[in-house]
């Protein structure tokens, strides 16, 4: 396995190898200033007062156009419009770092109300849920119990549950919790993320699983995670290359056409099967490349966050790659666009006008 990953190290650094993976075009200053906005929209997903602001007015600034509802309804409306089109969807309750059993408690009755409407509706969906929503930051018995119960039900309508990773001080607690349930249940996977140094390690020693390749999205350390974008990149090509020559089921996680590009010629040189992989993006991005890909016969799957709860997700995917603020900013803001919502929300829409990781 550690061949695999040496090999392109060598090739990556001796020979002609793409620009994709190997672009020294990048100067530091340009760098510099990625990194200056990257910082800025982490520190406005973690502001509270935007985020309460966000849910009062977050719908009638737009927030319709990134998160497919409110309720588990609107989501499954959602849903069956992208299915009519061969698009599947994996469906987020959005919430995390949950610190109150209470909450925690509802928001398994939520993610258990998401499974019996994928089962009653007969949807191409699954879930994708966060440890931290459900109590991995009150007590791991506790968390373990939660999804053990919503892994078991969603098991019994042979719904997959996939666990979303977060930032490197649950990266892993969260693995735990996959290596424990993973001993009575097989509908469950994960996700790597490409900026974290042992990735390398986690996707050899999670290959049986179904994995979701990203990039992260989370603001870490030097000492745990790559900081350019250049090594973050080069490393994600190479976890999804690994993944599809040696893994179970590889989910690709990317708005990058380049990245979707470089991928479609690694299957056909390797022949890995179309049935092995899929291309995810988020609900409301690249809506055309989305249905593109479908209609070209790839397995395509939409990431569906709904609920009111949205502001640190959505400023976390720009803080990923500012670029995603051009994919939807003419869909969010239109002429219904609410100008006397007042200072607080002022403030959020210069955080979204000053600006793709997934």
């Amino acid at each position: 396995m550690q061949n695999y990953f040496a090999s392109r190290c060598f090739l990556k650094h001796n020979l002609d190898f793409p620009p994709l993976i190997c672009s020294v075009k990048n100067t530091e200053k340009i760098g510099a200033i990625k990194m200056i906005v990257k910082n800025f929209f982490m520190h406005l997903s973690e502001n509270q007062l935007l985020n309460k602001a966000a849910q009062n007015y977050g719908f009638k600034l737009g927030a319709h156009s990134v998160v497919a509802g409110t309720n588990i309804e609107e989501a499954m409306g959602s849903i069956k419009e992208l299915n009519a089109q061969g698009i599947s969807c994996t469906i987020d309750n959005l919430g995390e770092f949950v610190h109150d059993k209470a909450e925690a408690l509802h928001a398994k009755k939520q993610i258990l109300g998401v499974v019996d409407a994928i089962h009653a509706h007969q949807v191409d969906a699954h879930i994708s849920l966060k440890p931290s929503q459900l109590g991995l930051d009150i007590d791991y018995d506790f968390c373990l119990e939660n999804i053990k119960e919503i892994v078991e039900k969603a098991s019994a309508f042979d719904i997959f549950i996939n666990f979303d990773m977060e930032n490197y001080a649950r990266l892993q607690p969260s693995f735990d919790l996959l290596e424990e349930l993973s001993k009575d249940y097989d509908n469950i996977g994960t996700v790597i993320q490409s900026y974290f140094f042992r990735a390398e390690e986690d996707i050899q020693k999670y290959s049986k699983y179904r994995l979701r390749i990203v990039k992260g999205a989370y603001k870490e350390p030097e000492a745990v995670a790559y900081q350019t974008k250049e090594e973050i990149d080069a490393n994600f090509i190479e976890l999804i290359e690994y993944h599809l020559l040696n893994g179970k089921f590889t989910s690709i996680a990317t708005h990058d056409h380049n990245v979707i590009n470089h991928v479609k010629q690694f299957v056909i040189d390797h022949s890995i099967p179309k049935e092995k992989f899929e291309f995810q993006m988020l609900y409301g991005f690249r809506k055309e490349m989305q249905l593109e890909l479908a209609e070209q016969g790839y397995n395509f799957c939409t990431y569906i966050p709904f609920g009111t709860d949205w502001y640190g997700y959505f400023m976390r995917r720009l803080a990923e790659r500012p670029q995603n603020l051009n994919l939807v900013v003419k869909q969010v803001f239109t002429k219904k666009t609410n100008a006397a919502i007042g200072v607080v929300a002022g403030a959020f829409l210069l955080g979204r006008l000053t600006s793709k990781r997934f």
